[in-house]
């Protein structure tokens, strides 16, 4: 008997024992809640919609190539550009040919033996773009342009959407202050051409109102120094501002600012505040320049530089969408009077005192928008 007590005390002492260590044990350590979290896999973002060729995996490669001088709104353009195609997680190079336009053919061909899976073309001229573009064409590349005329044997290239400036209206605002100021307006008209195709486009305004009389052109003036157009353009106004006493110009017609801003050099150097000065396009040294006390700058025809760049990102990324485009399509111009202008107004600040200035739907898609979502902080 006392042989089971003994067994039995013996067990009872073991589980005591066994217990004891359970609870002496540390419990499994449990990582904190923000480490858990950490540990998890975010959201996966919200791609329903976003055409397949966006999300298969393979990174989109886009070459945007400008036929001008690295000017205020070439920079702009390419700025556009860019930070919207980055936005759909494109990889963007920009490249500019400074208007040499055997430079600016090979750039483009360089691009198409290279693989880019798209082109954006700015300022490409009549007698070469068809044949510089038909091999991206025929490879498959989708391409949209800017201000370049595409056109051989009157035949096109449909698969091409061509944007432009409404460079008609452009030329209708500008215009149209000028003879606010006088009618029939004595002017100096800096433009050349023919071949400049936004150009061109703003002469099939000015000839008209010149043949009825509204316009008296007293000496055009073009740039043959396009590493210097600023400076080429203040010598050239400054050499003939002397041949017209005071009273006899009323004003300036800068048909492209980067002209206007020499021709604003030549005018404050000789202390012409008799001639108005009217131009179109526009950047932070225009604004700068209006702003000045005693400027005769006082207005200019412009569309928002960067967003040209925008739109036809967006156009191209509906080409690889495979999604419909149309042949042509014309950006909205604006005119912004000398007085308009803050003193703290800058081209990102423009939209406070222009209605409607660097903002538009066009173009923009709702699979678009999950696109930008899916890449913001990349």
């Amino acid at each position: 008997m006392k042989k089971i007590l003994s067994i039995v005390l013996l067990v009872l002492l073991l589980t005591a024992l066994l217990a004891a260590c359970s609870q002496s044990a540390p419990a499994p350590t449990q990582a904190p809640a923000s480490d858990q979290e950490s540990a998890q896999e975010a959201p996966a973002a919200d791609l329903e919609g976003v055409p397949e060729v966006f999300t298969n995996g393979k990174q989109i490669k886009v070459a945007v190539i400008r036929n001008l001088p690295s000017d205020d709104h070439t920079k702009q353009f390419l700025d556009g550009a860019r930070t919207e195609g980055e936005s759909f997680g494109f990889k963007v190079d920009t490249f500019i040919a400074d208007n040499d336009d055997a430079k600016f053919q090979e750039l483009v061909a360089q691009a198409i033996a290279k693989g880019y899976d798209g082109l954006i073309i700015s300022h490409g001229k009549k007698d070469y773009s068809y044949d510089m573009l038909k091999p991206a064409i025929d490879k498959g590349i989708k391409v949209v342009t800017f201000d370049t005329v595409i056109e051989k044997d009157g035949q096109g290239l449909p698969e091409i959407t061509r944007t432009f400036q409404d460079d008609f209206e452009l030329a209708r605002l500008s215009l149209g202050v000028i003879n606010e100021v006088a009618d029939p307006a004595r002017i100096i008209k800096l433009w050349w051409g023919p071949g400049v195709p936004p150009l061109d486009r703003r002469e099939t305004i000015y000839k008209p109102l010149e043949e009825q009389g509204h316009l008296i052109t007293l000496e055009t003036i073009g740039p043959t120094n396009f590493q210097d157009v600023q400076g080429d353009i203040a010598a050239k106004v400054g050499a003939v501002l002397p041949k017209y006493p005071e009273g006899e110009i009323d004003a300036i017609w800068g048909s492209w600012d980067e002209m206007a801003k020499g021709a604003y050099t030549a005018l404050k150097d000789a202390g012409r505040t008799d001639i108005k000065l009217v131009s179109i396009d526009i950047s932070n040294q225009d604004i700068n320049l209006m702003r000045e006390p005693g400027s005769v700058w006082i207005a200019t025809a412009a569309v928002d530089p960067k967003l040209i760049g925008i739109v036809d990102m967006r156009l191209l990324a509906k080409k690889f969408a495979g999604e419909e485009t149309p042949d042509e399509y014309d950006l909205e111009a604006k005119l912004i009077r000398q007085s308009d202008l803050k003193p703290d107004t800058t081209m990102q600040t423009l939209n406070e005192v222009i209605p409607g200035w660097g903002d538009t739907d066009a173009f923009n898609e709702p699979w678009m928008d999950k696109l930008r979502a899916a890449n913001a902080g990349k």
